[in-house]
């Protein structure tokens, strides 16, 4: 062997010996990942007061613990020696890092402490998130996973039509909301939706949304029917008094919960009509309060009544089931699979309503619980209130996006969607994707480009939720071909290589 041979060998060898030495390392990280990851989880399930052999929220508290670290670096290493990135992880987190650590045991020439999954472990919570869905959700129609669930208009308590078009163009779960129309009402159009089902031959599912302490406006003053607040303008908010205008303020509302304008301070903003207007509270006292306006849409906005108000900074103190919710249980349980819970934030909140669904005298009817998230501290609590509602009854997560972007903030919207989807399928939660999907077309007859990609990603969610409106139908039929055709390329956060014939 010459000279220059061997010196190219010994630096072969160098080379592999640095390899190894580096996917040994390599391996010790991932190792001391999954024991860290192991140990925090069992801490969280502590809290969550759940056994370890609850699969579910075992992933779950695992999934919290994995997130809680930056993992950035660690991806990087593991994808350039052409192993998971770890970036679908959610539904098999331990599953994963076993995975991986015994690849990495091969590599090293070391024997893993874990040994690898099987196929049917690794894959085990996606089989209990596609149970879970189907038995609060119902079957979807062939060769699409997610749900579509349309808001029913008051006509579908008379006219049965409606929902039985909606049926055969592919809805799979009617919602009721009990903020609109009467019990007479929502009977009615529960019974059309149970004979639509019955005609499509489908199972077709009802959510029956009760109302909570949502607060809007009543009865309102302004200048002039075309008058509009703009930046700068002010307006008055009224306790118990009649609404009143002045030469300085001339515009005012009454609110449906008067007791929230004594909890107003100065400085606190306050949110309009799903974020149309915002002000900050300029002043308060004798049961009103001014608002000075910070920022509108184009054009201004109108002051009308039946309009949402979210106040981010006031701790308002309300129990999100009233006295009407209570009332209104009695036909939720008569009538639907599901019931929809405003306003939920703490773990405490689902205890109330097992305490009221309880009064109504059926304990064992197995009607689901819908979560609404909509305010920074359901965000904040979701594990807990996921674990605290888990094992009681058929469970699911709304995303409430309208009222969950007026009072986080546009902004933060998009961010705090991926988490609420991500903590969701960690804990084999089914998620509702709703608020504004193809609101233009649902509307106008005409999407929006925006919407249009808004949609398409709302696949990666369970179920797909589209207002009331004129041409509701028309948007079933695109959102129906929408999924379909997305689920043979996404699922969740994984890409599907099918074969593409656009180039």
């Amino acid at each position: 062997m010459s000279t220059e041979q061997a010196v190219a060998v010994q630096a072969s060898d160098s080379t592999a010996d640095n390899a190894a030495s580096e996917i040994g390392a390599l391996m010790d990280e991932v190792l001391a990942l999954r024991d860290q990851v192991a140990t925090d989880g069992a801490a969280l399930m502590g809290r969550f007061g759940r056994s370890d052999h609850d699969a579910a929220i075992g992933n779950l508290a695992h999934y919290m613990s994995l997130r809680h670290r930056d993992l950035r670096p660690l991806q990087h290493r593991l994808m350039w020696r052409g192993l998971s990135s770890l970036g679908r992880i959610e539904s098999r987190v331990l599953p994963t890092l076993d995975a991986v650590l015994c690849a990495l045991a091969a590599m090293a020439g070391r024997q893993s402490p874990h040994p690898a999954p099987s196929e049917a472990a690794f894959f085990a919570g996606e089989l209990r998130l596609a149970n879970a869905t189907d038995h609060l959700f119902g079957v979807p129609r062939q060769g699409r996973r997610s749900r579509i669930m349309v808001t029913l208009p008051s006509e579908a308590a008379t006219d049965r039509e409606v929902v039985f078009d909606l049926a055969r163009r592919g809805m799979d779960i009617a919602r009721i909301n009990c903020a609109h129309d009467d019990h007479l009402a929502w009977r009615a159009m529960a019974a059309n939706v149970r004979a639509a089902g019955e005609f499509v031959a489908r199972r077709l599912t009802i959510l029956m949304d009760i109302a909570g302490p949502k607060i809007r406006t009543e009865t309102i003053v302004a200048p002039g029917s075309g008058v509009r607040l703009m930046a700068g303008d002010a307006f008055r908010l009224v306790a118990k008094a009649e609404p009143y205008g002045t030469e300085e303020v001339p515009f005012c509302a009454a609110v449906s919960l008067p007791e929230m304008v004594n909890r107003l301070s100065v400085g606190d903003r306050l949110r309009y009509d799903d974020g149309k207007l915002e002000g900050t509270v300029e002043s308060v006292g004798d049961g009103e309060a001014i608002i000075r306006v910070a920022r509108t849409k184009a054009g201004g906005t109108k002051l009308k009544s039946e309009k949402g108000i979210n106040l981010p900074d006031t701790a308002l103190g309300l129990s999100p089931l009233t006295d009407k919710d209570e009332r209104d249980l009695a036909t939720v349980v008569e009538c639907a699979d599901m019931v929809g819970y405003s306003f939920v934030s703490r773990p405490d909140d689902i205890d109330l309503l097992e305490e009221a669904l309880a009064r109504q005298g059926k304990p064992g009817h197995p009607i689901g619980l819908v979560a609404k998230i909509e305010r920074p501290e359901a965000v904040k609590n979701l594990p807990d209130l996921i674990a605290r509602a888990s094992g009681r009854r058929p469970f699911a997560v709304m995303i409430a996006r309208g009222d969950l972007a007026a009072e986080i903030g546009f902004e933060r919207l998009a961010e705090m969607q991926e988490e609420i989807l991500w903590i969701c399928e960690a804990a084999g939660v089914p998620a509702i994707w709703a608020t504004q999907v193809l609101e233009e077309l649902v509307k106008h007859g005409v999407p929006s480009r925006g919407e249009m990609t808004d949609a398409a990603m709302a696949g990666r969610a369970e179920c797909v939720m589209l207002n009331k409106g004129p041409e509701v139908g028309a948007a079933v039929d695109v959102l129906d071909r929408l999924l379909t055709r997305m689920d043979a390329h996404v699922f969740k956060k994984t890409s599907r290589m099918r074969a593409l014939k656009s180039w």
